[in-house]
């Protein structure tokens, strides 16, 4: 599957100019939104969103359901959430995962 490029708009209007040090790259299937070098959030080549959060916050955020961890190589990966497509379906709540992950991607260390 390939990546929603509609997501992938909404993800480029919703980071906006202040945000000049975002760098697009296709990863993993789908299009990825780096800041520092490291990947913050994607619209990810199985749907929905991909986002980078805080290893600590990740459990309260999953549901089981809308919001999993995300799975590479057969593990799941910690700090690293695949968010459906239903649940990002409005700019507000889109916003808030795209910033949640901004705020954790900032402290870490440029690439």
């Amino acid at each position: 599957m390939a990546y929603d490029e509609e997501l992938a708009e909404r993800i480029r209007d919703l980071l906006g100019p202040a945000l000049p040090d975002v760098v697009q790259k296709k990863m993993f299937g789908g299009l990825a939104f780096l800041v520092g070098g490291h990947l913050a959030v994607a619209a990810s080549g199985r749907g929905g969103l991909l986002s980078r959060v805080d290893p600590k916050d990740s459990d309260r955020l999953i549901d089981g359901e809308l919001v999993v961890p995300m799975v590479m190589g057969g593990r799941e990966r910690s700090g690293w959430l695949h968010v459906a497509t239903e649940l990002v379906a409005t700019d507000e709540v889109l916003e808030q995962w795209i910033q949640r992950s901004l705020r954790f991607v900032r402290t870490l260390p440029p690439k």
